[in-house]
């Protein structure tokens, strides 16, 4: 029974496909026997774990596999054209032009010796004919379209200096530079914050509205599929279990792989106890499986599970792939494991580990033959705050904010301009190499690209031993060796992995791995830079229990920079919220999240894309208030931050005062501090 009934006029049709992936050791079968169809001006979504094959998916779709990867059977039509019998002088034409393509990482996907304004430029050269003055101006417009500020400037920049979520951006330019007829979308909003992930899932809307564009979006965010998605695909160890509408999806998700998906969403309800992860991971591809692929896993599982594989079924308009919907059977018994995962007593007041006091880092602007300064980006501006044992304090903000700035200043990866940073109450700003060895043993940090931050040439397993091996840690070799085992198998990856290179890996599957290496040495301080960005729910829900735990075991102190505030609800004790080098707000989760005070506060909230099938955003106070609307200002540069308060271009509450001072900091009895003239909360 095929899972794609609504083949008639379909832009896309995808039927039966299946991808083998060939090595010495093994064949795998990363992709086997996928059936769906996209209509033109229609959305279909993508879910499922790293490693399930989505990626391997939209490659097949344009024919770029990689080297041992060949499409085994199959077929892929766009607009009744067979893309799998054209040459590859006709994919080239296809590929930027009719279909183009938004990768998951954007810093290996963009040349670093050009600028973004020539690389978008080729598009627009090879497939609209662009040339000259026009151009450069449609150039400008993609870019100004996506949400880079100063947009003509920018343009000659070369990707090293973007940040990780502009990076992404230029992708998305990039890839509707060709005004295609079908956009692939893999993970576009990974690396943004929620706000110019709001300005880009309406762009795309408006897009699919003006030229019928189809769109195959392939993501692991639950609200961004309630928000863009019309069809909804669930795809597990290389095959769909569920399609159907979203609104049906949402209002009863079917298999329970998908009900597991939806149950290891972070939130504040949850706080103090563990999410509903999905015990395991995805099975190696390399076999047959003669049952469900999911039988390891499902607490439903029964004994026809294990020996025969389900066909589909329909319920209504939606279709699984399940036994449990052929007939009433009986659930195998669940294994119960002792876990105690009551919530930590309360810990004595102590003193921080580390301490930031006005800190500040400002990078000189050259021009000219002579480079001379003519100015200065102030991308930390006199922040402040401390780092506690045993607490997590998460650090949010738009892209380009300076979170990330502010995570390597603290190891001094950075130098810093100005301010202090006090590790067990002394100073190490200014302090020679020497001297940094004990706070970099204590202090680890976790990339956010962990492409960029894993050594190609290394195995894995060699990645993260090798800092336990040069700090000293484990008592031999043997240790070390179990040590890694024990933390690949945690992160939800297998033991035998430890012997495979980076580029083995899925996305996400590369952030675990770098996640593993930060926590061998057994720091007391983590610093995570967007660690959950790169991973699907249910790996994120894995993660985010291991963090609780070994905070509750070990008293570590977390920095957590973030864009999702779903993560810092359920894991955060106090919340700073960043905008322009500054914090503007500052205070316990629960007052900050529940009643924020500063506008810009309830600007993030309000543009939280909810997991419900409603197709809106919307986040707690901000939402109902709705006296917060998304602005069409953009975010100001921090080269020439705007004078007064740095928001007030974008702010609905702005007077006078607002444009020329800069508002001093307002704290209430309880801690929570706010920068701003007029609060939306008395404090």
């Amino acid at each position: 029974m095929s899972a794609s009934p609504r083949a008639e006029n379909a832009l896309l049709e995808v039927a039966d496909l299946n991808v083998v992936l060939d090595s010495p050791a093994r064949r795998l079968h990363p992709v086997d026997g996928v059936d769906f169809s996209i209509a033109a001006g229609e959305t279909f979504a993508l879910l499922g774990e790293s490693g399930c094959g989505k990626s391997m998916t939209a490659l097949a779709l344009t024919r770029l596999l990689p080297e041992s990867g060949r499409i085994h059977a199959g077929q892929v039509r766009l607009g009744g054209d067979d893309l799998l019998g054209l040459s590859e002088a006709g994919m080239r034409a296809v590929r930027g032009g009719r279909i183009g393509m938004v990768f998951q990482e954007p810093a290996t996907s963009l040349n670093p010796v050009m600028t973004v304004g020539d690389q978008i430029g080729e598009v627009l050269a090879q497939h609209r004919g662009l040339e000259g003055a026009a151009r450069q101006a449609e150039v400008v417009r993609l870019l100004a379209a996506v949400g880079i500020p100063d947009a003509a400037r920018r343009a000659a920049d070369y990707p090293f200096q973007f940040s990780g979520g502009m990076k992404q951006r230029v992708m998305i330019a990039m890839a509707l530079a060709g005004e295609p007829e079908l956009l692939i979308a893999d993970e576009p909003t990974t690396a943004l914050d929620v706000t110019i992930q709001a300005q880009v899932l309406d762009l795309l809307a408006r897009l699919q509205a003006e030229r019928g564009m189809g769109m195959l979006l392939i993501t692991h965010d639950l609200g961004v599929v309630a928000r863009s998605a019309d069809q909804v695909g669930v795809m597990y160890a290389g095959q769909l279990v569920e399609t159907g509408a979203r609104d049906d999806f949402f209002r009863a998700p079917l298999h329970p792989y998908s009900r597991k998906l939806f149950a290891a969403l972070p939130s504040g309800a949850q706080r103090g106890g563990p999410l509903e992860a999905p015990e395991g991971s995805v099975p190696v591809l390399d076999g047959d499986f003669p049952g469900c692929r999911f039988v390891e896993r499902c607490p439903l599982a029964f004994d026809r599970c294990d020996d025969e594989a389900p066909d589909w079924a329909s319920v209504g308009a939606q279709r699984v792939r399940c036994h449990l919907y052929e007939g009433v059977s009986i659930p195998r018994a669940l294994e119960t494991r002792e876990a105690n995962y009551a919530a930590a007593v309360a810990r004595k007041q102590q003193a921080p580990v580390l301490e930031v006091r006005d800190l500040k880092v400002h990078f000189p602007v050259r021009k000219g033959v002579l480079k001379r300064v003519v100015g200065q980006v102030r991308a930390v501006d006199g922040v402040s705050f401390s780092l506690v044992p045993g607490r997590t304090l998460a650090l949010v903000g738009e892209s380009g904010c300076g979170k990330t700035t502010v995570g390597k200043a603290l190891l001094q990866l950075i130098q810093p301009t100005a301010g202090e940073v006090f590790f067990d109450g002394e100073n190490m700003v200014g302090q020679p190499q020497k001297a940094l060895v004990e706070m970099r043993k204590a202090v680890q940090m976790v990339f956010q690209d962990p492409f960029a931050s894993l050594n190609p040439r290394m195995r894995i397993g060699d990645i993260i031993e090798e800092g336990m091996a040069s700090l000293g840690v484990g008592d031999s070799a043997e240790a070390r060796s179990r040590r890694v085992d024990a933390l690949l198998e945690r992160m939800g990856l297998q033991a035998a992995m430890r012997w495979r290179y980076p580029h083995e890996f899925s996305g996400g599957q590369r952030q675990r791995i770098a996640i593993a290496r930060a926590l061998a040495v057994s720091p007391r301080v983590l610093v995570c830079d967007e660690p959950t960005s790169a991973l699907d729910v249910s790996v994120q829900a894995q993660l985010l229990n291991l963090m609780r735990e070994l905070q509750q075991e070990q008293g570590l102190a977390y920095l957590f920079v973030t864009h999702n505030l779903g993560v810092v609800d359920y894991l955060a004790d106090e919340v700073a919220v960043m905008y322009l080098g500054r914090i503007v707000e500052y205070g316990a989760v629960e007052q900050v999240l529940a009643a924020p005070a500063h506008p810009y506060t309830r600007l993030l909230l309000a543009a939280v894309p909810k997991a419900d099938g409603e197709g809106g955003a919307g986040g707690g106070a901000a939402a109902s208030a709705g006296e917060i609307s998304k602005p069409e200002v953009e975010l100001p540069s921090p080269l020439k931050p705007p004078a007064g308060c740095h928001f007030h271009p974008r702010c609905p509450q702005a007077t006078d005062i607002c444009r020329v001072t800069y508002p001093t900091p307002t704290v209430s009895h309880s801690g929570h501090a706010v920068s701003c003239h007029w609060p939306l909360q008395r404090l």
